[in-house]
This record gives structure tokens, C-alpha cells and sequence, in this order.
């Protein structure tokens, strides 16, 4: 039998953060008491302490101006993707150089 992963929104994740951070819980208390585990909620208190510290999350991020700002870089992304392909079928454009077409990050 294999054991179905479970997932957890966001919300979730953060209000659990919140209890070790800013109400005063152990991880191990506020895992048992959730019936989460400890290494997961671990991860969630330290995005959250880096999200509060401005830095950017490498998953998806757990507050609200942290989910604004990945949104708004992948629709950045999406339109400079967009802007190359229409800049490559315009007749007579340019060619693109190598550095317009690496990946942006």
C-alpha cells in the first residue's frame, strides 16, 4: 500500500509558522498538536522567517505580499517571452543576439 502525500494551503502553512514564531510553541508541540511533522513545519518557519527578513522564497510563498510579488515576476516573465516570440515574426526585424535569447531568470 502506498501512503498518499498530503498537501496543505498556504493559509495552513502560515498560521502553523505563526504558532512557533509569534506565539510561542515548540515545533514539536505545534507538529504533535496538528499532526503534521516536524521537518515540514521546520521548512514553513524558516520560509516565513526569510519572507519577513524581504527575502524571496524559493517554493511558493506563504504571505500575502510575497504571493504578490511571485506573481507579478512571472507575469513579467511571461511577457518578455512574449514580447521575443512577436519581436522574431515581425518581417525585417532583427535578428536577435545571443544575449536576447539566453533565459531570464
Amino acid at each position: 500500500m502506498t501512503r498518499q502525500r498530503r498537501t496543505f494551503s498556504t493559509e495552513f502553512k502560515h498560521d502553523a509558522a505563526l504558532l512557533v514564531l509569534d506565539q510561542g510553541y515548540s515545533v514539536i508541540e505545534a507538529s504533535k498538536s496538528l499532526g503534521i511533522g516536524e521537518t515540514a513545519l521546520r521548512r514553513w518557519v524558516e520560509q516565513l522567517r526569510i519572507e519577513r527578513d524581504g527575502g524571496t522564497p524559493k517554493s511558493k510563498a506563504l504571505t500575502p505580499e510575497q504571493q504578490k510579488i511571485q506573481e507579478l515576476e512571472a507575469r513579467i516573465n511571461r511577457l518578455e517571452r512574449e514580447k521575443a516570440i512577436l519581436k522574431n515574426c515581425l518581417p525585417g526585424a532583427p535578428r536577435p543576439t545571443r544575449l536576447e535569447t539566453l533565459p531570464l531568470r
